[in-house]
């Protein structure tokens, strides 16, 4: 038994025994300690927090945030003074605890301690000059939220700090704070009054509002007043303004092309959801995608009721206009000129007029805001039902109202001896309180209640008129103001104001203008008004001359400024004033034609119609030659070819249309007229030769003069472009296109192609075989017109030494023209009676200085020609002009002589 169990133990702990050389074999309970790796990529380590930055006492922002939640008014003082500091240090804690920031400082609006809601104001004004509109709007409802709290607390301090806050989101976030306009504008109307309920109403259904007076308050309850309608004219005052910005997108968005009108789609989103209806926002991509979809969401307005929508509701702003109207009558009565024993007449303190302005800037404002809505006539009817006699009676009762100047002494040393240096404490404007008044009252009456409205009306327009006549001294706000109740006093009744309000309007603009060091305040209105100036002057015509003149002096005023307004206006405009036929350049009189001249180097452009229409003003003699010459001397200074080194002018006069001013002023006559001219046959208005293809047109002596004044300053203006042989190239072609081929051509036309072709003429010129001919037919013409015109005719007599001038000068620069004009004189095709017309044109040519060398060498020309002369007269008594014939050509041509002749002759 023992042995058995002996030898089990010794089975059960056996020693396995090692040899050398063999592996030790692994353990049953031996741990696997294999492993793999693989790289990890991390594009970014994570980055730890760090210690957050702290002020001077060693406090980070979460401490200070934590600190905003202490029994302790100093410690909250405290850490709203730590935030701003460590804010200013380290701006980027904005971004990042935003949210914190916000919530706790906006619940300290209404705290209890003085100190630690001022130090709240100065944390929050420096927070909006950091973080935008846009980081904000999530957090403004509670924003929103605690300033109404804080208006309509029960503590008066809190209440006067309130409008403070107001005050900072006012000037940082208008439009965020209008957007609650219902709630704030039910707190404006508590901070000064309280609900009482009406004795004459058994039920509770309408309460009245009445002002309220607080005895425990700091300021006077008028102060008070003030400083509540004050922030309350700002607010309707951004009301204002967003709803102009909405106006305007609207417009522009309906300015846009036609693929920029959307039609309206109607979405399900639950099957967008499930991907069974596709909605395409971006067409093309980019940092910038522009939106091109087919549909619009809704703006949040859409979808509020109507008491979310504020203002914007005309059933709304009805209900605000019947609670405050009566507040703000209760304010002016107190503040009134008959309220004020000390006060005589309707003089007021500064404290009253200033309160009175706010009460009309309110009124004004609201409404401005009546007018933005659809049913614009529906709500002055009303308006003026349920106002007009309150308003007559109390804001009529004392106008217009003036200032009680209160006067304080300056420092001893400030005056540095002057012994009555005083200065003036209000800084208030009487003339904007009267201004705006007018204003208010004048949008109550209309066409139709004139006779009703007279007695009032005549005081308003009494003032208006004083004003007027001295608008020198006005400021741009008066200015503004002014202009909109002159232009409503206009509208309901005609009457002699324009050309006062025309006087006042150019002292205003020529005062405005000269401060050139100041930054100087444009009115919209006054920008309108200047607009609308070439337009009345286009329609004024000859009917009132010196309120053209006015104007014309005004509008000359601004394009010298360069008013971009005015300029554009008077561009569209200007087809009508230079109209040459009703024009106003030409019905006026020579000095206020010669301004409008003077207008047309500040046109913005000068297309190719306007041209036209000035071509036609130089030659229809409706202004002098002189004023026509200055039209084109202006018309060459635009040109590329003025010779600035630099352009004047972005839009310069182009080329092609300059040439075609030019061309077709030298011409004298339209395409239409000269077509007409075609028919025309016979004495007195045609002179015509049967060797010629030309006749002559013989155009009234004034018309000749004028035309050929023009001519000159046109050859002048040719002469000036410097590359004279394509110049002449251009004029070959316009005579060659327009003029060749007519039978009946203008004297004036004639001679002036003549003395334009004398001035460009050079070396490098060619002509052409069909302008030689031309030329040379028209310098016979001519000629024979000359030689043929009874020295009894005093008219045309006049002509004579302009158009021999222009023949002689062609005829000695161009040797072909004179052998062709001698070529044309086939004698045998004419009658006897012109055959002495012949010789005595051939004996001034052989006599005349210039051709003599030419005549040389057309010598046998004219021997030719004087030989079919005598064959003609063969066998009849020989007469005196042939015998002078024969003597001149065996003088000059048959001897050759080289003296130089006489240089005139006398014909």
């Amino acid at each position: 038994m023992r042995m058995t169990k002996k030898r089990k133990h010794q089975e059960d702990f056996q020693k396995v025994k090692l040899k050398v050389g063999k592996k030790k074999p692994k353990l049953e309970n031996a741990t696997d300690t294999t492993f793999r790796t693989k790289a990890i990529q991390i594009p970014e380590q994570l980055k730890e927090d760090g210690v957050l930055p702290t002020q001077n006492r060693k406090l980070n922002i979460k401490d200070l945030l934590s600190q905003m939640h202490h029994y302790s008014p100093g410690v909250k003082h405290n850490a709203l003074v730590g935030l701003k500091d460590l804010l200013s240090h380290y701006p980027f804690l904005i971004d990042a605890h935003l949210s914190s920031v916000i919530s706790e400082v906006a619940a300290v609006f209404t705290d209890k301690d003085s100190g630690v809601r001022g130090a709240a104001v100065h944390l929050l004004q420096f927070l909006a000059s950091k973080i935008k509109a846009e980081q904000i709007a999530p957090f403004f409802p509670l924003v929103s939220a605690h300033l109404s709290s804080a208006m309509t607390h029960i503590s008066e301090g809190i209440q006067e700090d309130s409008l403070k806050v107001l005050d900072v989101l006012l000037e940082a976030y208008p439009a965020l704070l209008t957007d609650r306009s219902s709630i704030l504008l039910k707190n404006f109307v508590e901070l000064i009054s309280h609900q009482q309920l009406s004795k004459r109403l058994k039920s509770r259904e309408k309460l009245s509002w009445m002002l309220s007076v607080n005895p425990n308050r700091r300021v006077t309850s008028q102060q008070w007043r003030l400083n509540v309608l004050t922030r309350l004219k700002k607010f309707l005052q951004a009301v204002v303004d967003g709803s102009s910005e909405t106006e305007d997108e609207g417009l522009q968005g309906q300015k846009d092309t036609p693929r920029s009108v959307r039609n309206p789609i109607c979405i399900s989103w639950k099957d967008h959801a499930n991907n069974q209806q596709h909605i395409q926002l971006f067409e093309n991509g980019g940092l910038r995608p522009k939106i091109n979809s087919s549909f619009r969401l809704r703006s949040v307005a859409s979808v509020m009721d109507s008491a979310e929508k504020g203002l914007s509701s005309a059933e709304n702003l009805k209900g605000f206009i019947e609670i405050i109207i009566p507040l703000l009558i209760e304010c002016w009565i107190e503040a009134s000129p008959a309220q004020s024993a000390p006060i005589l007449g309707n003089l007021l303190e500064s404290e009253s007029q200033q309160l009175m302005q706010q009460v009309l800037s309110i009124i004004h404002l609201l409404w401005k805001l009546t007018k933005r809505h659809d049913e614009t006539y529906k709500m002055e009817l009303w308006l003026r039902m349920n106002y007009l006699v309150d308003f007559k009676h109390h804001f009529m009762r004392h106008f217009p109202y003036s200032l009680h100047e209160t006067v304080k002494h300056k420092k001893k040393d400030s005056c540095r001896g002057n012994r009555y240096c005083m200065t003036s404490s209000n800084s208030v404007d009487h003339l904007l309180l009267n201004l705006t008044l007018c204003d208010i009252m004048v949008s109550l009456a209309s066409t139709s209640t004139l006779q009703t409205d007279s007695g009032w009306l005549d005081m308003i327009r009494k003032f208006v008129t004083d004003t007027l006549q001295d608008g020198s001294k006005l400021n741009s706000k008066q200015v503004n103001r002014l202009l909109g109740v002159t232009w409503r006093l206009m509208q309901i009744q005609q009457n002699k104001v324009r050309t006062l309000l025309l006087k006042f309007f150019s002292k205003v603009y020529q005062k405005e203008d000269s401060r050139t060091q100041r930054i100087r305040s444009r009115s919209k209105v006054l920008s309108r008004w200047l607009a609308g100036l070439p337009q009345q002057l286009a329609l004024l015509g000859l009917r009132n001359p010196e309120l053209s003149n006015q104007l014309i002096d005004i509008i000359h005023s601004a394009a010298s400024r360069s008013n971009k307004e005015l300029l554009q206006s008077l561009q569209a405009t200007a087809a009508r004033i230079y109209d040459p036929l009703d024009g106003t350049l030409v019905l006026l009189p020579a000095e206020a034609q010669r301004r409008l001249v003077q207008l047309v180097y500040f046109l913005p452009g000068l297309p190719a119609s306007l041209l036209a229409r000035l071509s036609r003003c130089c030659l229809m003699g409706r202004m002098s030659s002189e004023l026509a010459a200055t039209l084109i001397g202006i018309l060459r200074m635009r040109s590329s070819f003025a010779g600035w080194k630099c352009q004047v002018q972005d839009n310069s006069v182009s080329d092609v249309d300059y040439f075609s001013f030019l061309f077709s002023t030298l011409i004298g006559f339209s395409r239409e007229e000269l077509t007409s001219l075609q028919g025309i046959r016979g004495k007195p208005h045609i002179s015509q030769t049967q060797l010629s293809p030309v006749r002559l047109y013989l155009t009234d002596l004034d018309q000749f003069l004028h035309h050929w004044a023009v001519t000159e300053m046109i050859c002048r203006s040719l002469s000036a472009i410097p590359s004279q042989s394509q110049c002449f190239d251009i004029l070959q072609t316009g005579i060659c296109k327009y003029l060749v081929g007519l039978v009946v051509i203008p004297d004036s036309t004639a001679g002036s192609v003549l003395c334009a072709i004398n001035k460009l003429l050079d070396q490098a010129c060619i002509l052409s075989e069909n302008l030689h001919k031309f030329l040379a037919s028209c310098c016979y013409s001519l000629l024979y017109f000359l030689l043929t015109l009874d020295k009894e005719d005093a008219e045309h007599v006049q002509k004579r030494d302009m158009l021999w001038g222009s023949c002689i000068s062609a005829l000695a620069l161009l040797p072909r023209l004179l052998r062709l004009m001698l070529q044309s004189l086939q004698v045998s095709r004419i009658c006897r009676e012109e055959l002495p017309v012949v010789a005595q044109l051939l004996r001034l040519l052989m006599q005349h200085g210039q051709l003599r060398s030419h005549m040389i060498t057309n010598e046998f020309l004219v021997q030719q020609i004087i030989k079919d002369i005598m064959t003609l007269k063969s066998g009849e008594v020989q007469e005196q002009w042939l015998t002078d014939l024969h003597y001149c050509f065996n003088i000059y041509l048959a001897s050759h002589p080289q003296g130089p002749g006489p240089v005139n002759a006398v014909y």
